[in-house]
């Protein structure tokens, strides 16, 4: 089981992290909502909670709750800037469908 992210996520984090003057990694989720019944739930994080499963990569730690791991087990968080437009990208494995609108997967 794993959760990555690649050299431009990590450098993105690094670098948000570094301007908010605090932070050790992202948290990765999943919540309920949406056409297709979950949505990714991305937050930074400052402290690791006892449950956290914690997965490093490019030296960014990626914390993960034991209740998301098994529909988002293999993600790899990616940041790419297309246009005017930037943000991160999943890519999940377990991804059956995505709505029309892109809010929302399921597995």
């Amino acid at each position: 089981m794993a959760v990555t992210l690649t050299e431009a996520a990590a450098g993105h984090v690094k670098r948000f992290i570094d301007k908010r003057g605090k932070g050790l990694g992202v948290r990765l989720g999943v919540k309920t909502t949406g056409c297709s019944g979950l949505a990714y739930k991305l937050e930074y994080a400052d402290s690791v909670a006892p449950e956290d499963l914690v997965f490093e990569g490019h030296g960014v730690k990626v914390l993960v709750d034991p209740k998301s791991l098994p529909y988002i087990d293999g993600t790899e968080l990616d940041f790419a800037r297309e246009g005017l437009n930037e943000g991160f990208k999943f890519h999940n494995p377990r991804e059956k469908d995505r709505c029309g609108c892109g809010e929302s997967f399921r597995v």
